[in-house]
């Protein structure tokens, strides 16, 4: 008797103009919630940029550049891949029909989304707490300090990685994103983006911490927020790249075989990032 997945626990949405619905919801999302916080930025600049001119383009290119980070990178391959053996719906030549493209594009917006949603919360909740330290330049300092700790040990990582813990996701998150994908339909796919956003912290805590000192020494508030959406919808970039390229089984494959191959190096180039990004604002506070 099989034992395989059944194409059942993929879930099915209707179609908009072709596209699933959730596609069309998250395209939706990204958009007005991107020209709202664009709009507001302009309107409302920030009360003190801590780069200058600089702060609103470091931000963003912060934001994609962390969109690269192995953790995510690595687990989307592993949710696209796992979906399409769900989907159970390939062609001869190794490629899913359109039926599984669909199906794929729908479940990974939904995961993509919840990405988006948790890493955005888990982000006002570090600004909130700075806020709530201090308006000083002491706070800011602080986190700038730590997040230089984070990223030189990140470098640790590269060099001597069997010394002390990683700066990596914890290792069950695989087993815990297919049981929560295994659950099947809306629910599972939500569950699964939100332990990723969750579980990624530990690879880009680094990175995140230090735009969160930025936006808190320019002042914060809703131009900080405003500007801290931005940075996630940046952050979702490549993911959203990455769905549209893997539908097809043998470029999810050598993704993956880059993947695996170019993480240390990407993990190195954040990590030099990250200290760029404290050393400044250190010298410009």
């Amino acid at each position: 008797m099989s034992t395989e997945p059944t194409p059942a626990r993929v879930p099915t949405s209707p179609l908009i103009l072709g596209w699933p619905r959730p596609a069309v919801a998250l395209a939706a999302l990204i958009g007005g919630v991107g020209l709202i916080a664009s709009a507001y930025v302009l309107m409302v600049p920030l009360d003190a940029a801590a780069f200058g001119n600089l702060t609103v383009p470091t931000v963003l290119a912060a934001g994609f550049a962390d969109g690269f980070n192995p953790c995510a990178f690595a687990l989307l391959v592993l949710f696209a891949t796992y979906t399409i053996a769900l989907a159970n719906a390939v062609t001869a030549d190794g490629r899913p029909t359109p039926e599984a493209r669909r199906r794929l594009l729908g479940a990974g917006s939904l995961y993509v989304g919840a990405v988006l949603v948790t890493y955005f919360i888990i982000g006002i909740g570090l600004l909130s707490f700075l806020g709530w330290l201090g308006r000083d330049h002491l706070v800011a300092r602080g986190a700038s300090i730590i997040a230089l700790l984070m990223a030189l040990w990140m470098i640790k990582d590269f060099f001597l990685p069997g010394v002390g813990p990683s700066m990596m996701a914890p290792s069950g998150t695989h087993g815990r994103m297919q049981k929560a994908m295994e659950r099947g339909g809306l629910t599972g796919m939500l569950i699964a983006g939100v332990l990723v956003g969750i579980c990624t912290v530990p690879c880009s805590g680094a990175m995140y911490l230090s735009i969160t000192a930025v936006l808190h020494a320019s002042g914060g508030g809703l131009s900080g927020l405003a500007l801290l959406a931005l940075y996630n919808i940046a952050f979702i970039v490549p993911l959203l790249i990455l769905l549209l390229a893997v539908s097809d089984k043998r470029v999810l494959g050598q993704l993956g075989r880059w993947n695996r191959a170019n993480s240390p190096w990407i993990k190195v180039g954040l990590a030099l990032a990250v200290i760029v990004m404290s050393f400044g604002l250190l010298v410009s506070m």
